[in-house]
């Protein structure tokens, strides 16, 4: 008998709209270079600057500032490196500050030697230590006043959700002359992302986490006069210089169109409501511990465990129940292994291991709750003393 699918790891990858495939496949049906100058080029060129005005208004940004990726993590290492100029403020930045709870596109220090990076604590609820951002910028503003630091401060977190305090942390950096660059991959299309009033200098964001497609990607700047020295991509000049390689019209449209429909955050206003009657339906199971609980979370976005449960086991048996979630972020390596984001939030082994990562999309609904509730329960229930934990 098929087992009916409950896809519940949209933090992962979400389900490509309707129209977005639509609209690719209209753009996959034409020919034409938008480096071209004639009419075909041209048609396609057209299709190109109207997407990215679509992008940039999901971010508050200005399209000109706008330079198509293939995702989030070209996105945030085309930005974070030493060769980044601001036509207002000459000094070169030569030190990086990452938050303990980063995303391994931007924990590894992209672009920066390793030597010129500095990692920022966070607390138990996973919320970065702005007292530790203000020691650090302080710190190296005096020692190295004719040199500038940038932080990198994702802001929410794609493990356990939480929201980061991104303008405050922006504004201490700003204070003491640095840089700010935010990866708002798991933010856009979910709540408010605008890059003006987050105060950040850099913002990334991937089209397959609201409804685009997957391989493409977008890096807003605050201003025209921001630049690096070395971009990842060399070529013939595409996207003024940031990208080269001839340009990926079907999905630049396709997130184009993801972004304009995503931009009313219709899908996700009831989302908070189902993500919280699925935890009181765990917690009403027994034991359970749900991380970054007590703070801003991402309305879509749960992440807990229960303490003697693994994740590896769990997994497993929700997979052969028709149920899809993960055990943290699609990117690293090791699935099942302790995740350093609740390391870093000093969670203790043996729970951390058991962590799973409910996630609902544009496309879920209450049902899709109700559904892993049914499948989890007896999980749960196997989870005795002295009971083995099968798949089965």
């Amino acid at each position: 008998m098929t087992v009916a699918r409950v896809y519940l790891d949209h933090n992962a990858t979400t389900a490509t709209r309707p129209s977005v495939a639509a609209a690719m496949a209209d753009v996959l049906a034409a020919t034409g270079n938008p480096s071209s100058v004639h009419a075909e080029g041209r048609a396609k060129r057209a299709l190109v600057e109207e997407a990215r005005r679509k992008v940039a208004a999901l971010v508050g940004a200005d399209a000109a500032c706008v330079t198509f990726t293939s995702g989030g993590t070209e996105a945030s290492n085309l930005a974070l490196t030493p060769t980044i100029r601001d036509s207002r403020d000459l000094r070169r930045v030569t030190r990086l500050a990452v938050s303990a709870v980063e995303h391994p596109a931007v924990a590894a220090g992209a672009r920066f030697p390793s030597a010129a990076v500095e990692t920022i604590p966070v607390d138990g609820r996973g919320v970065v230590d702005l007292q530790a951002v203000e020691a650090a910028f302080a710190r190296h503003a005096s020692v190295h006043p004719d040199e500038r630091m940038i932080l990198a401060l994702m802001a929410a977190n794609n493990e356990t959700g939480v929201i980061q305090p991104v303008a405050e942390a922006a504004a201490i950096a700003k204070r003491h002359g640095g840089l700010v660059h935010v990866d708002a991959v798991q933010a856009a299309g979910k709540i408010p992302v605008d890059i003006g009033e987050l105060g950040c200098d850099f913002l990334a964001i991937a089209a397959h986490k609201f409804g685009g497609p997957a391989g493409v990607g977008a890096l807003a700047r605050a201003h025209e006069g921001l630049s690096v020295d070395e971009p990842l991509v060399r070529g013939g000049g595409q996207e003024k210089g940031w990208r080269g390689g001839t340009e990926n019209v079907a999905g630049f449209v396709g997130m184009g169109v993801a972004a304009e429909e995503a931009a009313g955050l219709e899908a996700f206003a009831d989302l908070a409501q189902v993500r919280d009657a699925l935890e009181a339906g765990l917690r009403a199971l027994g034991d359970l511990t749900v991380f970054g609980e007590g703070v801003s979370r991402l309305p879509n976005t749960s992440c807990f465990a229960v303490r003697g449960l693994s994740s590896a086991n769990a997994m497993i048996a929700l997979d052969l129940a028709g149920i899809a979630v993960s055990a943290g972020s699609a990117c690293s390596s090791g699935k099942t292994k302790a995740s350093p984001v609740l390391d870093a939030m000093g969670i203790d082994h043996d729970l951390s291991t058991g962590m799973l990562r409910v996630s609902f999309g544009w496309s879920s609904g209450a049902q899709d709750g109700e559904a892993f509730l049914k499948a989890w329960t007896p999980i749960v229930a196997r989870r005795k003393p002295g009971a083995v934990m099968t798949a089965a």
